[in-house]
C-alpha cells in the first residue's frame, strides 16, 4: 500500500507528475541519449516538458509516457526528438572558459603550425561536440583565423555536433541577440561579427568568412559515430556530467580513438578524467593530451 501510494505522489501543479512517470522519464533519457537523472531532476524535467504537453493538448504526464512508449508511431518517433530536446541543456557563450582558447592561440597552433609547416596544404580537424547554439565552434574559428597567418592555403575543418536539432538550427544562422557578445573585445566585435540594423538593430550575425568554417550536424555521442579520419582537436565540455560513469568512460576511450596522435582533448571546468580512463595526460586547466 505504501508503495502505491507513493507511485500518486505528485506536484500541486498544472498537470500531474507521479513517481512513476518520472521514472519511465528518467529510463528514456538514459536508453535514447544516455543522460543519467538523478530524482533531484524531477522538478527540472517538470519545468522543460509543461510546453510538450501543452502543445499536444495533454492532461497529465501519464498521457505523455504512453504516446512516447508506442514505438511503431510515427509521432512517437517526432516525439522522441521532442522529449530530448526539451530535456537537454544548452547553455554556452562566445569564448566561454577563455583559457582555453589562450591555449590554443599561444601553445597548440604554434605547436601544429611547426610541425605542418612543410606540408603542401597542411590539414587541421577539430570537432566541437555538443556545440549547442554554435558560439564554442564559431570561437574556435575566430582564433584559428587570428593565429594562422596562411590559413588560407590550410584544409582546416570543423565539425560541430549536437543531439538537440532545434538548437542546431539557431546555430547554423549564426544570429544572436547583440547582449551576447557585450564581454567580445571591441575588435573581434568589428573583425568578426555583422550587426543588424533597422527592426534587426538589436541582433547580431556572425561573419560568412567563420560560418563558412564549422559543419553542423546533428550526432547522438552514445550512439554510433560516422566521422573517417581523426581529429587533431576535441572540445566536449560541460557535456559529460549529464552522463553515468559507464558512459563516460565509454566516451572518453572513443574520444582517444578519434584524436591523432597527441591530440588534444578539453573538457569543461566541472569535469574531470580522474579515474575515468590512463589514455590522457594532464596540460593544462582542464586540458588534456592524448598518450596512447
Amino acid at each position: 500500500m505504501a508503495e502505491a501510494a507513493d507511485d500518486r505522489k505528485s506536484y500541486t501543479k498544472e498537470f500531474l507528475f507521479t513517481e512513476q512517470d518520472f521514472s519511465y522519464l528518467s529510463k528514456l533519457a538514459g536508453e535514447l541519449a544516455g543522460i543519467s537523472l538523478s530524482s533531484g531532476k524531477r522538478e527540472l524535467i517538470y519545468g522543460r516538458l509543461v510546453k510538450r504537453l501543452r502543445a499536444l493538448g495533454f492532461s497529465d504526464f501519464k498521457q505523455y509516457c504512453t504516446l512516447l512508449k508506442d514505438v511503431d508511431e510515427n509521432k512517437t518517433r517526432e516525439e522522441r526528438i521532442h522529449f530530448i530536446n526539451a530535456i537537454t541543456t544548452n547553455v554556452t557563450s562566445f569564448f566561454r572558459e577563455n583559457h582555453h582558447f589562450e591555449f590554443m592561440a599561444q601553445t597548440l597552433l604554434p605547436e601544429l603550425i611547426a610541425q605542418k609547416k612543410t606540408a603542401s596544404r597542411p590539414s587541421l580537424r577539430i570537432w566541437s561536440a555538443g556545440c549547442s547554439s554554435g558560439k564554442e565552434p564559431y570561437s574556435i574559428a575566430m582564433v584559428l583565423k587570428e593565429c594562422i597567418p596562411d590559413i588560407e592555403r590550410w584544409d582546416v575543418k570543423i565539425l560541430a555536433t549536437d543531439l538537440d536539432s532545434n538548437i542546431l538550427e539557431v546555430a547554423r544562422a549564426g544570429i544572436y541577440p547583440k547582449e551576447h557578445i557585450k564581454e567580445i573585445s571591441l575588435e573581434r566585435r568589428k573583425r568578426w561579427f555583422r550587426a543588424g540594423r533597422g527592426i534587426n538593430e538589436n541582433v547580431i550575425k556572425v561573419s560568412d568568412e567563420i560560418k563558412s568554417m564549422v559543419a553542423y550536424r546533428q550526432l547522438n555521442l552514445t550512439q554510433d559515430w560516422p566521422m573517417r579520419g581523426v581529429f587533431d582537436i576535441i572540445f566536449c565540455r560541460n557535456v559529460t556530467i549529464y552522463f553515468s560513469r559507464d558512459t563516460r568512460i565509454d566516451l572518453l576511450d572513443r574520444f582517444a580513438e578519434y584524436l591523432d596522435r597527441d591530440g588534444y582533448l578539453f573538457v569543461g571546468h566541472s569535469e574531470s578524467l580522474f579515474g575515468l580512463t590512463e589514455r590522457f595526460s594532464t596540460v593544462g586547466r582542464t586540458i588534456h593530451r592524448k598518450i596512447r
